[in-house]
């Protein structure tokens, strides 16, 4: 079959990776003129750690990733609240490590090592699903005919709009935002330790990455329109933050001259079903956890992965995009639901927030206290179907 992949992120990539292997004719369209950059580092453990062992991705992600050793919560002082090492919260630290978002994307595009198209600069206009093929208008004007589309534009999906109806149907924000960017030559340097500052309405964290490069990520209580505009994003974080502690300002003296600048709301997606007719959503643009569930971009590679592994073994791709939903669904929600819960960590809305914040911290390095405060929503329960070896190409 012919499928278009509309997303080069980190799910996208996965579901052509699986579906070139099947035998599959895949096309990628990336709106941005180039691969993107940036982003946030990201925890890579669990099912999507399996996932990536099986693409073979394992050696080339932990020769760019890194393993962090401590997360450390700090006062506006500077002073230690609290410290443990992440690997209390995860089920194995064999299989776990930290890596920047373009660098998870980067290195599962590489593995596709040419074997599928690449349109970039381009991106869906018109979805026209007749039932027995989709005609793509793009952008550019090009008109092309393809048996599948899969939607893994995420948060902001376009598919999703142009075959489920507007964003508001689905989307729930969770009256939060998170800006990233990174810096060259920043004095301070803590390697291998996240540093977490938080105080009411945010959470400010560094950290010290290869090259002197610093990576600040910040996620703030916000209640309004989240701005889309790059000065009105500072201008906002600014004002959030004037009267913060620690390094918070000259973290954001580094803010202006950033080029790899990222900035969206906190929210999640949900949907009674990811799939309509010939088209299919997957990662953030169908089941969006939320930045506060931590596991994103895994999720995205499960699903990646889930989605072509049924469409490899169903002739029927009613079917393969119903079983789809039916695995994964549930576990989907589980993290959502869990997220939803987790707001207090990442930006404590009053003093009592930030007080239950540091004392569970506190209690974090004891790994059945971290099971009960996490409610084991770090851990995936969920069982990846075998990849068929032939399956029902047509």
């Amino acid at each position: 079959m012919k499928v278009l992949i509309v997303g080069a992120g980190i799910a996208g990539p996965t579901t052509a990776f699986w579906l070139n292997k099947a035998g599959h004719e895949v096309t990628i369209v990336e709106h941005a003129p180039q691969l993107r950059r940036g982003g946030y580092l990201i925890d890579f453990w669990g099912a999507g750690y399996d996932v990536a062992e099986k693409m073979g991705i394992v050696p080339e992600l932990r020769r760019r990733g890194y393993v962090m050793t401590e997360a450390r919560a700090i006062n506006r002082d500077g002073k230690k609240v609290a410290s443990f090492s992440p690997e209390v919260i995860i089920e194995s630290a064999k299989k776990y490590l930290s890596i920047a978002r373009s660098d998870l994307s980067a290195v599962i595009y590489e593995s596709l090592a040419d074997e599928v198209e690449l349109i970039l600069g381009d991106t869906v206009r018109k979805l026209d699903d007749n039932g027995s093929r989709v005609r793509v208008t793009f952008e550019s004007g090009n008109t092309r005919d393809f048996d599948l589309v899969i939607g893994a534009d995420g948060l902001h999906s376009r598919v999703r709009r142009l075959a489920f109806g507007p964003d508001a149907d689905y989307e729930t924000y969770l009256g939060m935002f998170v800006t990233a960017f990174q810096g060259t030559g920043y004095p301070v340097r803590n390697e291998l330790t996240a540093m977490m500052y938080a105080d009411i309405g945010f959470q400010a964290l560094r950290l010290s990455l290869r090259d002197d490069v610093t990576l600040f990520l910040f996620s703030v209580r916000h209640d309004g329109e989240v701005p889309t505009d790059r000065p009105e994003q500072e201008a906002l974080l600014r004002a959030k933050l004037a009267d913060a502690g620690w390094e918070v300002p000259a973290m954001l003296d580094v803010m202006s001259g950033a080029e790899d600048f990222y900035f969206d709301s906190v929210s999640q997606i949900r949907m009674p079903s990811w799939s309509k007719g010939r088209i299919a959503l997957v990662g953030d643009a169908g089941a969006c956890p939320s930045f506060l569930a931590g596991q994103g971009s895994a999720l995205g590679m499960v699903e990646g992965y889930t989605l072509a592994t049924e469409i490899a073994a169903n002739s029927d791709h009613r079917e393969a995009f119903a079983r789809y939903h039916e695995r994964l669904a549930p576990l989907i929600r589980s993290k959502q639901d869990a997220a939803q819960g987790l707001g207090l960590a990442f930006a404590p809305k009053n003093r009592f927030q930030l007080a239950v914040r540091n004392t569970i911290l506190k209690m974090m390095g004891l790994p059945k206290v971290a099971d009960i405060v996490m409610g084991r929503s770090f851990h995936d329960a969920v069982e990846l179907p075998a990849f068929p070896e032939a399956g029902p190409i047509r």
